[in-house]
């Protein structure tokens, strides 16, 4: 039977008492559990059936890390180009907390950047591990500066969402995405009062529309709830931005949203 390294004799002591709970586990494993009668305790019972879990989600959890989607697995590390999936949130979440990781997946993404340094606090204003986006899978109609984990989820959202979407229900692809910046030192809903927004960490985007290839403009303000190739459009970009995002607001939120997506990396859980 396996040996414990113990001296002396606590290390026979502790292997009398697991002698028989080994051979539980053994008889378990190879005939089934042995009937009441057959001289086990129920203790020893116990503590081989809890074994056996043990195992068998050890082997589980081996076999999930081997051969489990990248997108699914949690313990693999993040690209750009994997597919959305069950774990890309929770990676892209986890970016803050290591930013050399977080600029080298723009790097290997593909995304130019330049990197800002930290700013000094002003009313809890300010940026940190930040940068301005140089270019992107899609261009935007203003100078973007924001934190690294919220570019990065810009860029799974572009390449798995608002690009492919556009092809496929609009016939055109992105020449431009529309947006209202990114930085702006302010509270929620621009008041005097209250928290300040994820804007005024540079952790927050808004987007009012895309133009396309063709010439067309997709405007939130205009199309939203459409029935039309527009209005699913926008629709599933939403519904897209929600998997990638901690916020998603839409003018299904409020009145404040009527004319654009609020997306952000913040600690809130929202997708409306």
């Amino acid at each position: 039977m396996p040996r414990i390294c113990v001296s002396g004799k606590r290390s026979m002591l502790l292997e009398n008492r697991l002698r028989p709970v080994f051979a539980l586990l053994f008889a378990v494993i190879v005939t089934g559990p042995p009937a009441p009668d057959e001289g086990m305790t129920m203790h020893m019972r116990t503590i081989a059936f809890m074994l056996l879990l043990v195992f068998a989600a050890v082997g589980l959890l081996a076999v999930f890390q081997r051969y489990a989607p990248t997108e699914h697995n949690p313990f693999k590390p993040l690209a750009i180009t994997d597919p959305v999936g069950a774990a890309t949130f929770h990676k892209l979440a986890g970016l803050e907390q290591d930013t050399e990781k977080c600029f080298s997946l723009l790097d290997e993404g593909g995304i130019f950047y330049t990197r800002l340094d930290d700013t000094t606090p002003r009313r809890h204003c300010g940026f940190y591990d930040a940068l301005t986006l140089d270019q992107s899978l899609a261009p935007y109609s203003a100078t973007l500066r924001m934190t690294c984990p919220l570019t990065a989820s810009l860029a799974v959202w572009e390449q798995h969402v608002a690009l492919p979407l556009a092809e496929e229900i609009l016939g055109s692809p992105i020449a431009r995405v529309e947006t209202f910046g990114t930085y702006n030192c302010r509270r929620i809903g621009g008041g005097t009062a209250g928290r300040l927004s994820e804007h005024a960490t540079a952790n927050a985007i808004d987007i009012s529309g895309f133009k396309l290839a063709d010439g067309r403009l997709i405007s939130v303000k205009k199309h939203w709830g459409q029935d039309s190739p527009e209005g699913k459009f926008l629709h599933d970009v939403r519904e897209g931005a929600c998997r990638v995002f901690a916020v998603t607001l839409s003018p299904d939120y409020n009145a404040a949203h009527a004319d654009h997506f609020h997306f952000d990396m913040g600690a809130g859980d929202i997708c409306k």
